[in-house]
């Protein structure tokens, strides 16, 4: 189900702009309050799942807080961090684009009435670092009971992804019915083709760009070098999980470094964590949707701010399709100011762009295996095998 989520997406939007005109005004905005049901629960489990996720990495981590483990984690922090921050300036482009949607009347727009809403009783930004600091005092205190409590939590996370996920569906479908009720359905799809293939371009190209860095400018090697993580990339764009493409991306990685023993080390680690075509996609993403509501860029200060919380949530991505949105969405909602009909367009977006994202990331993990490797930490593996 979840290899298949965009196909499914696709067919269920393609299906509304089709006969959305057929489906009768009461049924409509029921589908609408469904879908703003499920944020609301979406909302509500978020804090639950972030804190297990970040208690599970940060406990592994403090596990084997080597030094190795530790300049991996600095980097990962710092590559997201810098990738983040340079989407801003690819997001200001996008959001000068004539992407003004025509916002109809309220008296036009879908009512939607919510089945039942949940308060949010944790902000997620506490469940980060109460995750965080958990995991690590729980792993050095009683390092035993540690890992009983991240498998538990693995389950109940898996459980709640999986809950998530079924119903992205229902989700996305009450969303785009509203915007095909609204009118405004034509104007996106014509406009967000333009932003993906802007999207790619940055991914691709940035990703190209440090592999020829890592070469120093050689056609031949840097060709080689991505001509290895080919297959990587292949199963990443198929299989929309970079945990799964993971045995490729050590192979790929193993031809392009010279220490093999820290490949080893370094893309089990990253595999979840460095994502540079999330740190590209979703800013843009977002850049794109403020525009098509008429809404302002975020000024440096709320950016950073979205960044630093951007980062650290990328600890909590869950590896499965659209996990990446996920964790992100109360932050779009916090820092960004989306409200729910946003939040469901960037999710529908993510989830359809997926393949291209994950193929980014993988070959984005190759490169930074690479970066660790140019550092030659072959004496520190020794120290800590």
């Amino acid at each position: 189900m979840f290899h298949q989520m965009p196909a499914a997406l696709a067919i269920i939007i393609f299906t509304i702009i089709a006969f959305g005109s057929y489906i009768p005004l009461p049924l409509a905005e029921i589908l609408f309050g469904i879908s703003l049901t499920i944020k609301s629960l979406i909302i509500f489990l978020l804090p639950v799942i972030i804190f297990s996720l970040l208690y599970k990495a940060a406990a592994n981590l403090a596990k084997d807080a080597s030094k190795i483990i530790l300049i991996i984690l600095g980097g990962v922090i710092v590559s997201n961090f810098i990738t983040t921050s340079l989407s801003q300036v690819i997001g200001m482009i996008i959001h000068g684009f004539d992407l003004s949607l025509a916002i109809p009347n309220e008296n036009d727009t879908l009512k939607g009435d919510v089945l039942f809403t949940i308060p949010n009783l944790v902000p997620n930004h506490y469940a980060m670092f109460s995750g965080i600091i958990a995991g690590i005092l729980s792993a050095r205190i009683f390092p035993k009971k540690a890992e009983r409590f991240c498998i538990l939590f693995e389950k109940i996370t898996t459980q709640l992804l999986k809950i998530i996920t079924l119903m992205i569906p229902l989700f996305v479908a009450g969303f785009v019915v509203k915007l095909q009720h609204d009118g405004v359905i034509t104007q996106i799809l014509r406009d967000y083709t333009l932003i993906f293939a802007i999207i790619a371009f940055s991914q691709f190209g940035f990703i190209t760009f440090i592999y020829f860095i890592l070469e120093k400018f050689n056609l031949s090697r840097s060709i080689i070098s991505i001509k290895n993580m080919i297959p990587a990339a292949l199963s990443g764009f198929s299989t929309m999980s970079s945990a799964a493409s993971m045995p490729l991306t050590i192979i790929g990685t193993e031809k392009n470094a010279q220490n093999k023993d820290l490949v080893h080390t370094v893309i089990p680690a990253t595999v979840n964590i460095h994502l540079i075509g999330d740190c590209i996609a979703i800013p843009c993403f977002a850049y794109a949707i403020l525009k098509n509501y008429n809404l302002p860029q975020p000024d440096i200060s709320t950016y950073f701010l979205f960044t630093f919380y951007f980062v650290l949530a990328k600890f909590s991505v869950a590896a499965i399709p659209g996990g990446g949105i996920i964790v992100m969405l109360p932050i779009l909602d916090k820092y960004l100011g989306f409200n729910t009909e946003m939040l469901s367009l960037i999710t529908a977006l993510y989830i359809l762009f997926d393949p291209f994202i994950t193929s980014a990331n993988v070959l984005g993990n190759g490169a930074f295996a690479r970066i660790i490797d140019k550092l030659d930490l072959r004496k520190t593996i020794r120290e800590n095998q």
